[in-house]
């Protein structure tokens, strides 16, 4: 039977190794920035879902273009929700902390 040792066991070089550091301002804005830039696009999937249900109703729309437009925004709503939750949840756990 062979043996191994766990002492020699390095982490890869692409896994980032956790720092005690404060987060800097950049970190918060760059959080903000990735942020905003998803509400923007679950909007945009709704604008756009919006759009082809009006030409849908024209007459003018095409009825698989129209439901997978409503699909796409649906679901993008369903994530965007259930992160915006884990969000909150987590903020939530962190006042809940004794110092």
């Amino acid at each position: 039977m062979k043996t191994v040792s766990v002492n020699t066991v390095e982490l890869p070089s692409s896994v980032a190794t956790p720092s005690a550091e404060p987060a800097t301002p950049g970190t918060s804005a760059e959080f903000t920035d990735a942020l905003a830039a998803a509400v923007e696009k679950v909007d945009a999937l709704q604008v756009g879902a919006d759009a082809e249900a009006q030409k849908l109703a024209s007459g003018d729309g095409n009825l698989h273009e129209t439901m997978i437009a409503l699909e796409k925004a649906d679901v993008a709503m369903r994530v965007a929700m259930k992160v915006r939750s884990k969000l909150v949840e987590a903020y939530n756990d962190v006042m809940r902390m004794t110092v």
